[in-house]
């Protein structure tokens, strides 16, 4: 199954226009969390500014499957 995984605020949308193939929705879930660890080693000390944001994961038709709070799983 392809999976989309946007970054998404009230006010922003960093969109995955490329996805991956996961075997189902918890590999998706488990992808996400690895994609959520590579942010936050990339950004250090200033996951404050990821407040508001949430990775969405999304099916090619635009369909939300899942949605994680970034700040609730930086820390």
């Amino acid at each position: 199954m392809l999976c989309f995984f946007h970054l998404v605020s009230n006010h922003d949308e960093i969109v995955d226009d490329t996805g991956i193939e996961v075997r189902d929705l918890e590999s998706a879930k488990a992808q996400a969390l690895v994609a959520i660890e590579e942010l936050r080693a990339e950004i250090g000390p200033e996951a404050g500014d990821w407040s508001g944001w949430r990775l969405e994961i999304v099916c090619p038709h635009g369909t939300l499957l899942h949605s994680m709070q970034l700040m609730e799983t930086l820390h």
